[in-house]
């Protein structure tokens, strides 16, 4: 069997804070539901009624309570979370990430990935990397490559006839929109 719920006994001042967190179309959804979970034990239901209304466990309805029952008003605010803090990048960030992929990659390593740039880098997570990355629309792991003919006669196939013509014609119709007219009449 569960512990009983603590009695919740509210003076004018809290009870007028919670209606007013419960009216309010700004207040947060959680504060809201942590209002109404304190209003309804106030009135006498228990734990279990209130999950059953609710539909919510009864553990989270007993944790309220025992925090509104502990602390008032306190109690229903979120404790301070645990882990490392979410940091603030600037455009300054963004400007060492460039500076860094101009910079060639560590000793072992063909190419810059997000990992090695967030290490290189120290004070920034590898997915403030990647988010910037998206945000240039760079991308470190496409091939960059091209193809070089290993027949001897390419430099003069490509120069031929009907290469000249057609870069004349282009350099031609870029210049002068007359001439593009007349050129593509023909």
């Amino acid at each position: 069997m569960s512990r009983p719920a603590p009695e919740i006994r509210l003076s004018t001042e809290e009870k007028e804070i919670l209606l007013r967190w419960m009216r309010s179309s700004k207040t947060e959804q959680r504060m809201v539901e942590r209002a109404r979970v304190i209003l309804l034990a106030a009135s006498g239901l228990s734990g279990k009624e209130i999950a059953l209304k609710m539909k919510t466990r009864e553990a989270r309805i007993s944790k309220w309570l025992r925090r509104f029952a502990q602390d008032r008003m306190a109690g229903l605010s979120d404790n301070v979370r645990s882990g490392e803090k979410r940091r603030k990048y600037t455009s300054l960030t963004e400007e060492r990430i460039l500076k860094a992929l101009d910079e060639p990659a560590p000793p072992g390593y063909s190419r810059w990935n997000g990992r090695l740039l967030a290490k290189h880098l120290g004070d920034v997570s590898k997915d403030q990397v990647w988010r910037m990355m998206r945000k240039h629309d760079l991308h470190l792991e496409r091939r960059q490559s091209w193809c070089v003919s290993t027949d001897p006669e390419f430099s003069r196939k490509a120069a031929g006839k009907r290469y000249k013509s057609r870069m004349i014609w282009s350099v031609r119709s870029l210049s002068n929109p007359v001439e593009r007219n007349r050129d593509s009449d023909t």
